[in-house]
């Protein structure tokens, strides 16, 4: 990227009153978590795709894991997925991890995948499935000790295909005792994340099907569960952004599972299908931290944990994580851009036309150049993608052959 053309675009927003160094300083401090199971095989419920190349191991995915963050600058830790990425020494992988310069994220538990699940995990009818799937979780808190992690990330596929499959309400007692128990069995310092999607795989009820519910379970858990909002689990249509600005104002919203979808949960490259919605996430999260007479939600605000959920079928595994990273990166750049006095005025006036171009002009700059300069400044590639084919480490991997780590 030549200097005339960010200087062009450093004179661009000094007329729009904005504070690039302010901008940089934001970016710079991004951090998006990449998921273990997405540098894996995947497939749909179809069939799983193998591909040549992909790790082999739990070890293996830190590596792939590492060459984004060395490539990108913002990808510091790894979601794992237990028993998918369960080793026999956790402080071996953790060890690993940080020779690499990465660490472990959040501990997903799988509570949906064994035979016995198939009608429920923590909500089945059977006493014995219900204690083995609450017994799965607390073992999913002792590996964030010895993993050094603060995060447990819930999602739970409990629920049923008919009516009067099962007792809605009694199920919800169940849900409830279960992560009343987890809850307990956390330290001080981790918190617990739990995920809501309205349908899939249970096609008549879920037990935690919307943001409203998550909601209801973390505040009546306490101030260490918060709720993980993954923008492909709504109906078509729904405005993602206000479920942020409420869980926001709530002080109860905890994480992001980034992906993107066109139907259902498509688990597709963040920011394919709706970059606007991305970034007008971001705009309510960036208002929220400067809301100055509310510095619980502030806090909130700074804590937020952003991870990547998606599913890289057809896909080449790196490449798409690197393209989603660069979405994000992108979509937040952009938010940074608002010019938050002209906005501010022009709703105070209630001038909508204007209110709304405030928004969608900040949407509508072209932040190449600025991420191209960060990524410099942080001794990232300019251009990562350019970086990765040139870099060999795609052609080195394929060394693994085929058959590595799935699901």
């Amino acid at each position: 990227m030549s200097d005339a053309i960010y200087h062009g675009f450093e004179v661009r927003q000094k007329d729009r009153g904005i504070d690039l160094k302010a901008v940089k300083a934001a970016i710079k401090d991004l951090k998006v978590e990449t998921p273990s199971w997405g540098y894996g095989d995947s497939g749909t419920r179809f069939g799983v795709f193998k591909k040549v190349g992909v790790p082999r191991d739990a070890f293996e995915k830190f590596e792939d894991a590492a060459m984004v963050h060395k490539l990108t600058g913002t990808c510091p830790s790894v979601a794992i997925h237990i028993p998918w990425d369960k080793v026999k020494d956790f402080s071996k992988l953790r060890n690993h991890a940080e020779s690499l310069g990465v660490k472990i994220g959040a501990i997903n538990p799988n509570v949906f995948q064994e035979d016995v699940y198939m009608l429920g995990s923590v909500c089945n009818s059977d006493a014995k499935i219900r204690k083995q799937a609450t017994d799965h979780l607390i073992e999913c808190v002792d590996i964030m000790r010895a993993c050094k992690s603060d995060a447990l990330s819930l999602w739970f596929a409990d629920g049923t295909n008919y009516p009067g499959q099962a007792n809605i309400r009694q199920r919800k007692h169940w849900m409830e005792e279960a992560l009343t128990t987890t809850y307990k069995a956390l330290d001080k310092n981790m918190r617990m994340l739990i995920e809501y999607k309205f349908f899939e795989p249970a096609f008549y009820h879920t037990d935690i099907a919307d943001w409203g519910m998550a909601y209801n379970l973390a505040l009546k858990l306490g101030p260490q569960a918060e709720v993980l909002v993954d923008t492909g689990h709504h109906a078509p249509g729904t405005n993602v952004e206000h479920i942020v600005a409420y869980l926001l104002d709530e002080e109860k919203l905890g994480g992001f599972h980034f992906n993107s979808r066109k139907y259902a949960d498509d688990d597709l490259i963040v920011g394919a299908m709706n970059p606007y919605e991305l970034f007008l996430i971001f705009h309510e999260i960036l208002s929220a931290l400067r809301t100055n007479s509310q510095p619980n939600v502030q806090r909130t605000a700074s804590r937020i944990a952003y991870m990547i959920d998606q599913s890289h079928c057809i896909e080449p595994k790196i490449p798409a994580m690197i393209r989603s990273v660069l979405n994000v990166q992108t979509q937040y750049a952009k938010a940074l851009l608002v010019n938050w006095s002209e906005l501010a005025e022009a709703q105070t006036q209630q001038d909508v036309l204007r209110s709304e171009a405030a928004v969608r002009d900040a949407f509508e700059q072209d932040v190449t150049s600025l991420l191209q300069i960060v990524r410099e400044e942080i001794g990232a590639a300019a251009d990562p993608m350019k970086a990765y084919q040139a870099s060999g480490y795609g052609e080195q991997i394929l060394g693994r052959g085929k058959g590595g780590a799935s699901w």
